[in-house]
């Protein structure tokens, strides 16, 4: 998620929003922000169980979106047009830096699978420290560049001596697969993509790299305070939804394929990479959360420390 694209949701627009949200949250239809990607958001929207669990308290859905990434997501977050999204921990605490008024409900650890620094099958890369002197792909301020970071720093490597090129995914794919880029710090579904179509090779996965980085669902600080109850049943219906993936990991994996316009064939690895557990904010997950604030804030990702625990609600489940 880009710093410059936070900071401009500041001042006069936060003020501007601000009965927009509270209205807008505390009656009418839940407004959900979809994204195209392996969450439990897309699961329940296929399978019809988040309207149905919030229909039984007669309570509507507004599917808005789809969105390509967290950050126009938490943008319109920010400007009180939804009430409910998903996206990542690097995701939460640069909205949270920012100033989006979020809440973080539940908290799904990445699988070391879904997330890589991958070069291409005959490159000479064939360590970290071989990334000296090269360039790799990342997405400036979002997952890429924590990976990268993270990977180099967990393997006291000086970040110093890696250039960084500063690229949207769809743009990281087409320069890694024509050879403009040494290296590429992705996650799935890009992983997944990667391997079957850009000739890559994993380099080191999420374990090698020492990432803490999770998926978050995430809700208005105005819905959580007007409609906690309705929350409440989302977060039981997520974590259902979750234990369904979990038990059909290739059911799943064709869902979010279909949701992000992938070919059938990469629904298997799509859904063995991220059909794992799904669980409410426990203290562990909390101080995870702050390390990447922490590691975000040091190195300048963001203009100031994210107050995480202002954006952390437990619900029961």
């Amino acid at each position: 998620m880009h710093r410059r694209t936070l900071l401009r949701l500041g001042g006069g627009l936060a003020l501007a929003a601000a009965s927009g949200r509270a209205a807008g949250a505390a009656s009418g239809p839940v407004r959900i922000g979809w994204l195209r990607g392996p969450n439990d958001i897309t699961t329940g929207k296929a399978r019809g169980t988040i309207e149905a669990a919030l229909a039984g308290k007669g309570a509507s859905v507004q599917w808005i979106g789809p969105y390509a990434a967290a950050a126009p997501a938490l943008e319109a977050m920010n400007a009180g047009a939804i009430d409910v999204t998903a996206g990542s921990s690097t995701a939460s605490v640069t909205g949270m830096s920012g100033g989006v008024p979020l809440v973080i409900y539940a908290y799904q650890r990445i699988a070391a699978g879904a997330e890589a620094i991958l070069v291409q099958q005959d490159s000479p890369i064939r360590t970290l420290a071989d990334l000296a002197g090269k360039t790799v792909a990342v997405n400036r301020g979002g997952t890429g560049e924590y990976l990268l970071m993270r990977a180099l720093s967990h393997n006291e490597i000086d970040p110093a001596t890696v250039k960084r090129a500063y690229l949207a995914p769809a743009d990281s794919g087409a320069s890694f697969a024509r050879g403009h880029v040494d290296a590429w710090a992705t996650w799935d579904p890009f992983v997944t993509i990667a391997l079957a179509t850009y000739g890559a090779r994993i380099l080191t996965d999420g374990a090698g790299i020492g990432s803490e980085n999770a998926v978050t669902l995430m809700a208005s600080r105005d819905f959580v305070a007007g409609r906690r109850d309705l929350l409440q049943v989302l977060f039981a219906t997520n974590l259902a939804d979750n234990r369904w993936a979990q038990a059909h990991p290739a059911e799943a994996g064709t869902i979010w394929a279909q949701a992000m316009g992938l070919p059938g064939a990469l629904s298997a690895a799509i859904g063995r990479n991220n059909a794992v557990p799904t669980t409410g904010l426990s203290d562990r997950s909390v101080a995870e959360i702050k390390g990447v604030a922490e590691w975000y804030a040091a190195s300048k990702i963001t203009p100031r420390l994210a107050d995480v625990e202002a954006g952390i609600v437990k619900l029961a489940g």
